[in-house]
């Protein structure tokens, strides 16, 4: 039972590959020197070397707007001498020479260990028919046998009709400039630094007409230069951005309901303050309003912005491309993406306005609710009716973490909203809350509770086998991960010309099931917990 049912879930396992994902890992390097070629920034500064040089490999690999500074900007504070250039610039060489290196070393060890574990399953097939006959002798092992055997064909009927959905799908054509309607753009940021100040170029260079676009940033309270960044942006940009200072750090949500206060479009696009836009991002994030008047919200199709410069952001480009343009694809067709991604959403003004205090008000286990602000948004469009769409045609690159810590955190952040968002789902998604059929986001929320209810089962039931069939268990486990990444690297591979990209995919699905199997539990353990685990 195990076996069939581990080759359908990549998620349970214990971690190894984290210690060697950890050890390879680079730290953020130099960026800035690329900007300084298209003009985006005349500065050498002590950020330098803490970021990484990846937004203007994207700006010229996908066409993402660039905006010519008129004047340097070389604040001698930030300066960095020529020897400590010069020092910066042998490492970096030292580091791009010896990447590839790792790279095939990481794809060679993964693809060992799959083998091995392919021969292992083999060799261990007497064992796994003796340990099923002896289940059999069991009314229990009988009832577990086939409740892993019902597991499984659930399993296997949602990807088949996820398929089925997604080969339905296509986004909507961008209209014209005189039906676009108003948009407010609205960036909250918070120690961002310098890369608010990229986010804002990028955002004001769309092709888009200027009179009916509003830009404003909002610095929540950062600790760091952030609004000196968000100044320096207005100063070059004028009246195309609006800027404001929260008194304190207050969190996301609280900078978003200012923005929609203080927004006058007819359309609001959130955009997260660490990512860029392609010119037309922002046209076709708005086009779904105007030819779709059931749309309340457009979710974005979110890409790693920072993947030449470490491991794990690579790994989670190739998760984020099935996320987002194979999974959201499909629940589009259904008039129901469960979250619009904070790094780049769309809403309806009017569905904004109509919830905006419960949304900022929103409490669960008597604690106000200051993360997953993107899913609440989403629930309570939905709630209303409203149909929340995905325009794989607009993306965003933005910043992933590098380090397995924060990488972890982002996680748990997610999946505690995920456990309070799909009990407030569960509020109204059998009733009859909008016109037209609703079985597809009943059908979408009790896949999510089937991932939150087994979490706990399914995690006692592995350690058991750990313990009691070692071998049996991790081979059957990476054999599950060989076929549930193959079908990742396949969709991948078939979105994205950099084929051996996809490969990423078998290394992310070992390092996620032996290094986070735990995030879920521990997530619904603490799912009353506040805070984004980020701030002091």
């Amino acid at each position: 039972m195990l076996h069939h049912f581990l080759a359908q879930n990549k998620g349970m396992c214990f971690a190894f590959m984290e210690i060697v994902i950890f050890s390879l890992q680079k730290r953020h390097i130099p960026w800035r020197d690329e900007l300084k070629s298209q003009g985006l920034c005349t500065a050498t500064k002590r950020e330098c070397v803490s970021k990484n040089r990846t937004v203007m490999n994207y700006m010229k690999e996908n066409s993402i707007v660039s905006k010519q500074l008129t004047t340097p900007w070389q604040p001698a504070v930030y300066d960095v001498n020529e020897e400590q250039q010069r020092s910066q610039a042998t490492a970096k060489k030292a580091e791009d020479s010896n990447f590839g290196l790792k790279e095939y070393g990481i794809f060679g060890a993964t693809f060992i260990v799959l083998f091995a574990s392919v021969f292992g399953v083999y060799m261990l097939q007497p064992d796994f028919d003796a340990l099923r006959f002896q289940r059999l002798d069991s009314l229990g092992g009988t009832l577990l046998i086939g409740f892993g055997i019902f597991l499984a064909v659930v399993a296997i009927s949602f990807l088949i009709f996820l398929v089925v959905l997604h080969r339905r799908y296509k986004p909507i054509a961008s209209v014209s400039d005189e039906e676009l309607p108003t948009c407010t753009i609205i960036v909250p940021a918070y120690n961002e630094g310098q890369l608010v100040y990229d986010t804002l170029h990028s955002l004001a260079g769309s092709d888009y007409p200027e009179e009916k676009l509003q830009i404003i940033a909002i610095d929540d309270g950062s600790k760091d230069n952030t609004f000196a960044w968000i100044q320096r942006a207005k100063m070059e940009l004028g009246d195309r951005v609006e800027i404001y200072q929260q008194p304190k750090n207050m969190g996301k949500r609280h900078a978003l309901y200012r923005g929609f206060h203080l927004g006058t479009g007819e359309v609001f696009i959130t955009v997260d303050s660490d990512s860029v836009v392609k010119k037309d991002t922002i046209r076709n994030m708005a086009s779904p309003f105007v030819t779709n008047k059931e749309c309340g919200a457009v979710a974005g199709n979110v890409r790693v912005l920072n993947t030449k410069k470490a491991i794990i952001p690579r790994m989670l480009n190739v998760s984020f491309v099935f996320s987002f343009e194979f999974v959201r694809s499909a629940q589009s067709m259904l008039g129901t993406v469960m979250c619009t991604p904070g790094a780049l959403s769309g809403y309806r003004r009017e569905a904004v306005m109509n919830c905006l205090e419960d949304w900022i008000n929103q409490t669960f286990m008597g604690q106000p609710s200051d993360i997953g602000e993107d899913r609440a948004m989403t629930n309570m469009i939905l709630k209303q009716g409203y149909h929340v769409l995905f325009q794989s045609n607009a993306y965003v690159y933005t910043d992933t973490p590098v380090r397995y810590r924060n990488l972890y955190k982002m996680f748990i952040r997610w999946e505690r909203s995920n456990v309070r968002e799909n009990i407030m789902m569960s509020q109204f998604a059998f009733k009859n809350f909008r016109k037209g059929p609703k079985w597809g986001a009943r059908i979408l929320l009790i896949m999510q509770w089937k991932k939150v209810l087994l979490s706990y089962p399914l995690m006692l039931l592995m350690l058991w086998t750990v313990f009691h069939y070692p071998l049996m268990f991790l081979s059957s486990t990476l054999v599950g991960i060989l076929i549930f990444s193959s079908i990742q690297a396949y969709f991948f591979a078939s979105k994205n010309s950099d084929a051996k990209e996809a490969f990423w995919a078998y290394s992310y699905s070992i390092f996620y099931a032996f290094s986070l199997f735990w995030i879920t539990p521990y997530a619904i353990a603490t799912a009353g917990r506040r805070g984004w685990l980020t701030r002091g």
